[in-house]
Order: structure tokens, then C-alpha cells, then sequence
């Protein structure tokens, strides 16, 4: 799909790198017609931009190496979306991974993902999921409680060599986010209490078949200042610092999570990944400095601001309301793929792909499909005039969408293609009915 283009797009922060529209005012993604693949594939369609990802992850690793002495280790948080092809690409950049769940591991792993690079998070692994983490051989499992920790030890008795874990710490800072997504502050789910630690240390010297490799803290989501982070970093050292001096463990790695932000409208600015990277490794390295550590090993989890970007979905308008101050564009989808506006009140911007850059001619609510009276994806959305019929296009779709989608209202979900240079291909295809019906155990007829 090859196209004369003119001009840009309006806001070419919040939409992939190759976006482009055509002198037909079309919007191009990878190459490809946006609008002419919504109507071949469907819609709602998810369409992600295999370049964008790609740029996403250099830019990264190459932050993270060229503003840190020590060594550096990216891994991607795989709970911002995770499917086969994604996982295949993230392998492909050098990145590590992390998995929350046994569900994102066995995807990770039918990827053939190497083990060695795969992290497990969560505030409440199962047994089972545990037990699959260790048969997998993975690089490290991140303990987040002192029962996590005593049933780990008990699953890895006698086992050789032992298996490598850090301890997630709840650092008790504050950020500036939505309170659903605040994760550092010390009331959080998540994480050790920092007094906590000194329990931790007596469980690990009786655990012979767990290696503590070092401290790990996440502080939240759509995070942009930077000194969280800086303070993050002295608190883990304070702690690693503690666990030498009090109890001989010696450390090799501080984990400072991820959570960095990126931009859902035009008022919005990008993330400055470099200025992270600087911060992060001038804290890092003066608090080792301080405490008499070597450079420890620094490694962040991205996840968000890798994927959101690279992500587009488009809907098809299906029907108009007209009230005397409001029009509605019913949508295709809405909150059964994209729950963050009803959820925490997320914001999108939106274009029509056949007009990409015509001039704005009304105020509208973007609603969607499900019965919900919350289920409005855009609120007061400037846009040309729309028609039924119309192809939307809402940018930075990428993260926290497909992973959180549901089959509410028993409504598929989208399916979800990769362009890249012209080409075009199906990486998840669309849910059916029969899917939906797999998992019953009574048949069409009534019988079990």
C-alpha cells in the first residue's frame, strides 16, 4: 500500500512514527491505509506499529547504557499487553521480560522467550504459578511478602543452584498520579513494608534454595517527575545497605521499576526518557558511592511508554444522537477494549481516518456499544462533522487496552494487526461466539 503523502498529522506526538496522511487526507500508519484495513479486517481493530515499538526499545537500552557506568538491564512489563508477536519483537530489541501472572509466563514461554531474561511479579502468586515459575527455570522472581517468601522457600528445598529472587520494596513515596495507579507509598498493596525487612533476611538465611540478588520498587503509572525515582533509589540502597550490614547479604542489582509516562493529549508533553536515564544513574551512582557498594547492576521495567504509543484503535461510528447541546457518535467498542475512561477517567483524543487533518466542526461524546451509562470513551471529542459510516481513530491506544479487555455484554474483542513499510499482518484475529462458548460444560441441547 504505497502512498503520495503531504503533510503530517496534527499532535505527531501522540501517534506512531510513520503516521502520516495523504493528499486524499487519509491517515497512513507503516505504510498502510488505516481506514482501508478497518474495513478488511473489522472493526473495532486494533492496528500497532511494528517501528514505533522497535524505536521505543532502542531508545531505552541505549539511554539506560549511555547514562549509567554499570551494567543496565531493560525488561519490558509484559502487563501492559502481551500477545505471541509482541513477545517475538521485545526478544528480537534484547529486552527482558516481566510477568505478573502464570498466563503472561506461558505465553512468554510459548514464545520461546529465553527463561533466563523472564522476571515474575505480583502481589499474590499462587502456588501453582510459582511452581511454574521455578520449573521454567526464569531469571528471577520477585518476592513480594513474607508469606510469598516462606512458601518459596519451602518449594525450593534442596534445590541447586538456588533460585534467584529480589524483594519488592514499598519505599514509601509519594507520587503525582491518579491514586488507582499509585503504587509506592507505604499503605500500598504492593511491596515489603520497609520494616518488614529484617523478617525477610531471617526467613532468606534459612532458605537454602533462594539467592537474594537484590531490592526492587515500583512506584506507580503515568509518573513524569523525576525525583520519585532519585528518592526510590536512595531507599533501596538505605535498604541493601541495611541487609549487608545487619545480616552479610550482598547485593548486585537495584530494580527501580517502571511507570514512566507518556502523552493522551495535546496538552500533554512526551517523557523524556534520557533525562530518566541521567537521573536514574547519577542517584544510583553516588548512593553507591555513599553506601560503599560497586555499581550495582540498574535495570527499569517499561512497559507503557514501549507500547502505547505504537497502538491505534479504530472503531466504526454506527449510529448519531442529537440533543440540543450534545451529539453522541455511537461507536463499534468502547469499554470492553478500552476500560481506562470508565475506570480512572483517562483521556483520548480521536480523528476521523478519512479526514485526518479536516478542520474541526463540532464537540461530541465518543459513546460506546456496552450498557453502561460510564461507557463514554471520549468526552466533548473536537472533530469534523461525522456520519454513521465514518471510520475513528483513537491514538496511543496501545498499553492497559487489550490487556484489561473483557467480553462484557458477550461482545468479542478486536482483533489486532502489525503494520510495518507497506505490509500488513493479522497477529491476533478476531474473537468469535464459538470462543465464548468453549470453556461451558453443558451442551446446546441442555446436557453435561
Amino acid at each position: 500500500m504505497n502512498h503520495t503523502t503531504q503533510e503530517g498529522i496534527n499532535n505527531a506526538h501522540l501517534w506512531p512514527l510513520t503516521t502520516v496522511v495523504s493528499v486524499h487526507g487519509r491517515l497512513i500508519i507503516g505504510g498502510c491505509d488505516v481506514a482501508a484495513l478497518a474495513r478488511q479486517y473489522g472493526t473495532p481493530l486494533y492496528l500497532f506499529d511494528e517501528e514505533t515499538i522497535r524505536s521505543a526499545c532502542r531508545t531505552w537500552r541505549t539511554a539506560l547504557a549511555a547514562c549509567y557506568q554499570g551494567e543496565t538491564a531493560v525488561h519490558y512489563a509484559s502487563k501492559a499487553l502481551l500477545n505471541t508477536a509482541l513477545t517475538h519483537l521485545i526478544a528480537d530489541e534484547g529486552l527482558g521480560l516481566d510477568v505478573v501472572s502464570g498466563g503472561e509466563l506461558y505465553v512468554a514461554l510459548r514464545a520461546s522467550f529465553p527463561p533466563e531474561r523472564i522476571h515474575m511479579h505480583g502481589n499474590a502468586k499462587t502456588r501453582a504459578e510459582l511452581e511454574q515459575a521455578l520449573a521454567s527455570g526464569i531469571g528471577q522472581i520477585i518476592v513480594d511478602n513474607l508469606d510469598e517468601l516462606a512458601m518459596l522457600a519451602n518449594l525450593t528445598v534442596h534445590r541447586s543452584p538456588p533460585q534467584p529472587i529480589a524483594l519488592r520494596i514499598a519505599p514509601d513515596v509519594v507520587t503525582n498520579t491518579h491514586a488507582h495507579i499509585q503504587t509506592g507509598h507505604a499503605t500500598s498493596k504492593f511491596g515489603l513494608p520497609l520494616d518488614a525487612l529484617d523478617a525477610a533476611a531471617e526467613r532468606l538465611r534459612a532458605a537454602s534454595g533462594l539467592r537474594l540478588i537484590g531490592l526492587h520498587a515500583h512506584l506507580g503509572s503515568q509518573l513524569f517527575d523525576l525525583e520519585p525515582y532519585a528518592a526510590a533509589i536512595a531507599t533501596l540502597l538505605d535498604s541493601a545497605m541495611r541487609m549487608r550490614d545487619h545480616h552479610g547479604f550482598i547485593l548486585q542489582q537495584i530494580n527501580i521499576g517502571g511507570g514512566a509516562g507518556v502523552p493522551y493529549t495535546a496538552d500533554q508533553h512526551p517523557f523524556d526518557v534520557h533525562a530518566l536515564a541521567m537521573r536514574s544513574g547519577e542517584a544510583l551512582t553516588d548512593g553507591c558511592r555513599r553506601c560503599g557498594f560497586p555499581l550495582l547492576r540498574l535495570v527499569i521495567e517499561p512497559g507503557r511508554s514501549i507500547i502505547a504509543r505504537a497502538g491505534v484503535a479504530l472503531y466504526t461510528i454506527i449510529a448519531t444522537k442529537n440533543l440540543p447541546h450534545t451529539r453522541f457518535l455511537h461507536i463499534d467498542g468502547g469499554m470492553g477494549d478500552n476500560i481506562r475512561p470508565a475506570l480512572y477517567g483517562a483521556r483520548y483524543s480521536a480523528v476521523l481516518a478519512e479526514r485526518a487533518n479536516a478542520p474541526i466542526e463540532e464537540s461530541v461524546e465518543i459513546t460506546g456499544r456496552y450498557c453502561e451509562s460510564g461507557d463514554v470513551l471520549i468526552h466533548a471529542a473536537p472533530l469534523p462533522r461525522a456520519s454513521v459510516g465514518d471510520i475513528l481513530a483513537v491514538p496511543v491506544a496501545g498499553a492497559y487496552t487489550l490487556s484489561m479487555a473483557s467480553t462484557y455484554n458477550l461482545t468479542p474483542r478486536p482483533a489486532v494487526v502489525m503494520v510495518n513499510d507497506g505490509s500488513v499482518r493479522l497477529i491476533q484475529r478476531r474473537e468469535t461466539y464459538e470462543d465464548m462458548v468453549a470453556r461451558d460444560v453443558v451442551s446446546s441441547q441442555g446436557q453435561v
